[in-house]
């Protein structure tokens, strides 16, 4: 799929596989066009999202679980229900203290993402 198309409106988790990204975290592309990108992000207790950044803006909305979270240096702890924010090139990632999922939004959507 090119950056620039359209995915189907309609999207089943069924469809899609999950990829290993690290040790104890895997993700799922869900959907995506040139302007978002929706990802799920599962992690194993104690798997760390390692601090980076990036041009994208994101929310990420904890899904499941528990995390500390990182943005520019604050750390909170958020658990399911919760949302964090992160501005184009902060410095930000999570340590996973009970296994559960985040769903992350990025605009414009990750060209990194898509192999």
């Amino acid at each position: 799929m090119k950056t620039n198309e359209m995915v189907n409106s309609f999207i089943y988790d069924s469809d899609f596989e999950w990829e290993m990204v690290d040790t104890g975290v895997r993700r799922k592309i869900m959907a995506y066009d040139e302007h978002v990108m929706m990802v799920k992000v599962d992690f194993e207790t104690g798997a760390i999202g390692k601090l980076h950044h990036h041009y994208h803006s994101q929310v990420s909305h904890v899904h499941s679980g528990s995390f500390e979270v990182e943005v520019a240096g604050a750390k909170k702890v958020l658990n399911a229900g919760d949302v964090f924010i992160i501005p184009t090139n902060v410095i930000h990632g999570v340590v996973c203290l009970e296994a559960g999922m985040l769903l992350d939004v990025f605009s414009p959507m990750r060209e990194d993402f898509i192999k």
